[in-house]
């Protein structure tokens, strides 16, 4: 993987976090969430699809000097945690009261098809 085609689109920023969907020529590689403590930087990486160590560390570097190191905040280290996954759906303070009408979810997931199950009576749960 050539990780200078990774993309880093901004889901959102607040004084001490920035929140980011990643993209290569593939298609959707990974979420990752900042966060800017005094001194260090913490990191939560999800990955869409599998990659070999190389290519994470290759990654990792990739994401300190492109988001991190430009940050003007003090760094003394960046703590990753990595994660393979896929995004289940996306949620609201709509989807209580919509028992899901207004959710995004992954075509054919199962929350998906619990919710294609539920009728107006039913009253959705959390686990």
């Amino acid at each position: 993987m050539d990780v200078t085609t990774v993309e880093f689109d901004r889901q959102y920023r607040t004084n001490s976090s920035e929140g980011y969907h990643l993209r290569d020529v593939q298609g959707n590689l990974a979420r990752l969430d900042l966060h800017f403590a005094s001194s260090n930087v913490y990191a939560s990486l999800v990955l869409r699809r599998d990659l070999a160590e190389a290519e994470i560390l290759s990654l990792i570097k990739h994401v300190d000097e492109a988001l991190v190191m430009s940050a003007e905040t003090p760094r003394d280290d960046f703590y990753v945690s990595v994660y393979r996954g896929d995004e289940v759906g996306f949620f609201s303070d709509d989807f209580h009261a919509g028992h899901g009408q207004q959710v995004r979810l992954r075509p054919g997931g199962t929350l998906e098809r619990n919710l294609d199950d539920m009728d107006d009576s039913d009253e959705f749960v959390s686990p």
